[in-house]
């Protein structure tokens, strides 16, 4: 599907999605949990899906309810199925590959598109010590793992990302019989950690840590609820296209969101803030107005999701701006160093990459044009809200990719007075 989008100024109020990263750890936490679990307000993207969808595989009851409700009725780990598919996210096979390996039957772990060439670093090292054994691992999926896993204390290189240790948090916090520590070291993205830590805490599972760098898993600390209720809250990381397109091109408000949330894409409201922005909070509401903007600095290692809406806003600032972290972009659903860049260059936008640091020279107008967005979510949203400020249409390819993370984006474009044929 391609997106056509005319330029021009947007309007109203939107009500953020359920943060995809909390119901994806939700679900993982309501699988381990035996008992029941209520959340309320669990996404509907293909990313959440694939992980409800997984917790069914793995032996979970799962009911709906109304108002994006889940009732979700588990013994653990009890697989119905030889085989889960994670589908396209990276999250959900890092996360639920170590879950899988609690159990002693093998289980093949799937997935399809970019996800096939996506690096599981970490998973032939770590899980073998662990009593867990893979087979057809050739650093990627497909393959298989058998446990049952054996929580011992390990040493693991988290320099790539945190996924994989919040997988082996779970993990742990199903099979640990006794005191055991995860040490770490070069942990990137904190507040993802935070996000699993503070799920695991509602479900009982406590674990604390010694500055990220050890994490200690200890049964006699845990407690036990039959029932629980969780409710999962906006996400930070699709509210921040919109607030970024009330800064470059109108009015915009946007609801359900939380401001102490551990998500860390937050960030984007201090970004907005140092670049200028008129930022406006309701109790739980931020509103954004357009305004002059000008250059900005973020060091986005723990939040490089905001990279692409991040290139969008320099792009529209006064001066040059700075964002730190391009070591964080290569292996997402697109190698987004190469779609980024190119999108800024299609938009017709000075930019360099120097250093792990992407400059970006502001512009009164983008250029329209045609923007490949490499089936990359994320660079379909940052391109339409360019668009916004082009000074003709723009045509973005794969535009279906937004069901990945936020499947109502184009709607709510709409609905706001934005220009869009699909």
């Amino acid at each position: 599907m391609k997106a056509i989008i005319e330029p021009g100024n947007i309007n109203g109020i939107i009500a953020a999605p359920p943060s995809k990263s909390m119901t994806q750890r939700v679900y993982a936490a309501a699988l381990l949990h035996k008992g029941k679990t209520v959340i309320h307000n669990a996404g509907i993207s293909d990313d959440e899906n694939a992980a409800l969808q997984i917790i069914r595989q793995l032996g979970a009851k799962v009911v709906s309810l109304p108002d994006k409700g889940m009732e979700i009725t588990s013994n653990g780990v009890v697989p119905i199925s030889g085989v889960i598919n994670c589908n396209e996210s990276g999250l959900g096979a890092r996360l639920f590959t170590p879950i899988a390996g609690l159990c002693d039957q093998r289980i093949q772990i799937e997935g399809h598109g970019t996800l096939l060439r996506r690096p599981m670093d970490g998973f032939g090292e770590i899980l073998p010590q662990l009593n867990c054994y893979l087979t057809g691992f050739a650093g990627n999926i497909p393959f298989a793992i058998q446990g049952p896993m054996q929580a011992k204390s390990i040493q693991l290189d988290a320099s790539d990302g945190s996924q994989f240790l919040s997988g082996l948090l779970f993990a742990y916090s199903s099979c640990v019989k006794e005191a055991v520590t995860i040490t770490v070291k070069g942990l990137k993205s904190k507040p993802y950690i935070d996000m699993t830590l503070e799920v695991l805490a509602h479900f009982g599972k406590t674990i604390t840590h010694n500055n990220y760098k050890e994490f200690i898993i200890d049964p006699a600390v845990f407690t036990h609820k039959d029932e629980l209720t969780i409710n999962v809250t906006g996400d930070w990381s699709s509210a921040a296209y919109y607030l970024v397109a009330g800064a470059v091109a109108g009015d915009i408000t946007v609801s359900n969101m939380q401001i102490g949330s551990k998500q860390a894409d937050v960030a984007i409201l201090e970004v907005l803030k140092s670049a200028g922005a008129e930022v406006t909070q309701i109790e739980n509401s931020f509103s954004v107005k357009k305004t002059r903007l000008n250059a900005f600095e973020l060091d986005a290692t723990d939040c490089p999701d905001l990279f692409p809406v991040l290139a969008i806003l320099g792009a529209c600032c006064d001066g040059e701006s700075h964002i730190r972290g391009v070591h964080r972009l290569f292996h997402k659903e697109s190698n987004r160093v190469e779609s980024i860049t190119e999108m800024l260059h299609d938009f017709a936008v000075p930019f360099s990459v120097e250093d792990d640091t992407l400059f970006i020279t502001g512009v009164p107008k983008l250029q329209g044009t045609i923007i490949d967005s490499y089936h990359d979510h994320r660079i379909v949203m940052a391109a339409a809200i360019g668009a916004l400020r082009a000074n003709g249409p723009v045509e973005i390819t794969f535009a279906e990719s937004v069901n990945k993370s936020y499947p109502d984006f184009f709607k709510e474009l709409i609905a706001c007075g934005g220009n869009v044929r699909l």
